[in-house]
């Protein structure tokens, strides 16, 4: 194995609390010139936060390290499309969508394009039907973009819905196309071969999403490693999909990688 792509939620940190041997498991990388790129579905903040708080625990890296599902949408929307485009993401997010001319909030027609996030509970009945009028919209025809396909995710009060339930309701209504431009998109994981300079045959993806994470790089030609920690339940272990190995938490990797090299 030549580098490696790591989950943030779940797998480095839980809430605001790093997981037990995290920092150092990602620092033994630095360490081993092990090329490392962080890949996370999250959509509630942007880049420069998620940056600020990795380094709130003492995690040494840089924005250009961390790819994030808005940072990709940002560049496939300045390519395929051309107007307005209607965002539900948190306004956060929109930092990293900030060259990207938003559609006025209270328009539900004249879309280029319909971006959807992890709004959590900032969802609202008439929020989610304006989606679906736009979608609808006959004239611009807007394709629904996915800031990934995440299914839930661990919070400190317990699992919360994240972006798909909500992406896969407006699909059954709208009988619309969906573009995923985070995990599990194998043009996501393209990305991120790419800016690690890696083939995916020679890349390991360490999440704690069975399907987003282990299922999604391994369609992509990847080593999907699955860890015990954040989403993880014994259940994911009982179904079709086989991670290449299971870990305790990250900071298992140094000695497993050891192992197996």
């Amino acid at each position: 194995m030549k580098a490696i792509l790591i989950d943030l939620d779940g797998v480095i940190y839980r809430g605001d609390k790093a997981i037990p041997g995290a920092v150092e498991a990602v620092e033994w990388l630095n360490e081993n010139g092990v090329p490392c790129l962080f890949v996370t579905n999250t959509t509630s903040r942007p880049r420069s936060k998620i940056l600020e708080k990795l380094h709130g625990f003492g995690l040494t890296t840089e924005e250009g390290k961390i790819l994030t599902p808005a940072i990709t949408a940002s560049y496939w929307l300045k390519a395929h499309v051309s107007g307005p485009v209607a965002l539900f993401v948190p306004d956060a997010t929109k930092e990293d969508l900030q060259d990207i001319t938003e559609l006025a909030a209270d328009k539900e027609e004249g879309a280029a394009a319909v971006v959807v996030g992890d709004l959590g509970e900032k969802w609202t009945y008439p929020k989610l039907n304006r989606a679906f009028r736009l979608l609808m919209d006959e004239t611009a025809k807007p394709p629904l973009v996915a800031l990934g396909m995440t299914r839930y995710w661990r919070a400190a009060d317990g699992l919360r819905l994240d972006v798909a339930p909500f992406v896969k309701a407006l699909e059954h209504a709208t009988a619309c196309r969906t573009i995923v431009v985070g995990k599990p998109s194998p043009a996501f994981f393209q990305q991120a071969l790419d800016i690690v300079g890696a083939d995916a045959g020679e890349t390991i993806m360490v999440g704690d999403d069975i399907v987003g994470d282990v299922r999604g790089a391994q369609a992509a030609g990847l080593t999907g490693v699955l860890v015990k920690t954040g989403k993880f339940r014994p259940a994911d272990l009982d179904g079709d999909i086989k991670p290449d190995a299971v870990l305790d938490s990250i900071a298992s990797l140094p000695a497993w990688w050891n192992k197996s090299a």
